[in-house]
């Protein structure tokens, strides 16, 4: 998995007046849970850019005077009109206990189905995936190469060594439908029978 590093610094207040104030500097008020205690810090708003604006999903180098963290985002609050981010929460990673996070689906290969006029409908594009830190994907890879039209890719078809997928075992992920053009080539065909 991709980590990206942040630095940030301990914040010796803690309260409305003194996270408005980071705000106007530019700055996030965040909080790291998941260790010995709570740590709360405030980080530059363009630093966490690429770890909330992207669709990939990476862990987090978190650099809190001199001392180095792992973690991964839990949760971000952003501002109802300006969209920009007011508070995050970190999550410390520990290499022995699991983790559930949302990957993202990579669709792979080509579909015949799709090759003969049917529609490709990609229901989900993130799972659930249980897993060690050290175990956990970037994506998770889906094959499309036996689905004809009328077939579907679901959470139960897939099996992988390392990590688990904890969506609904009857959720579709993916599936060919018949187009609209797909239709009217066979009716036009049944008609001149």
């Amino acid at each position: 998995m991709k980590t990206i590093a942040i630095s940030g610094s301990l914040r010796g207040n803690v309260g409305k007046r003194d996270a408005k104030e980071l705000r106007y500097e530019g700055k996030v008020p965040a909080v790291l849970y998941g260790g010995e205690g709570q740590k709360h810090f405030a980080v530059e708003a363009s630093d966490l850019r690429d770890l909330i604006y992207s669709a990939d999903v990476s862990f987090v180098d978190i650099q809190i005077d001199g001392t180095s963290t792992q973690a991964i985002i839990q949760d971000a609050q952003f501002h109802p009109l300006t969209e920009q981010v007011i508070h995050v929460d970190f999550l410390q990673l520990h290499a022995d206990k699991p983790l559930v996070m949302q990957i993202p689906v990579k669709l792979t290969g080509t579909s015949p189905g799709v090759k003969m006029g049917g529609k490709l409908v990609q229901k989900l594009r993130k799972l659930r995936v249980k897993a060690l830190p050290s175990a956990m994907p970037q994506y998770v890879e889906v094959s499309i190469e036996p689905l004809e039209v009328g077939k579907s890719v679901r959470v139960r078809d897939l099996k992988f060594e390392g990590f688990d997928i904890t969506n609904t075992p009857e959720d579709t992920i993916v599936s060919v439908t018949t187009s609209r053009a797909l239709r009217q080539a066979e009716q036009e065909a049944a008609k001149g029978k």
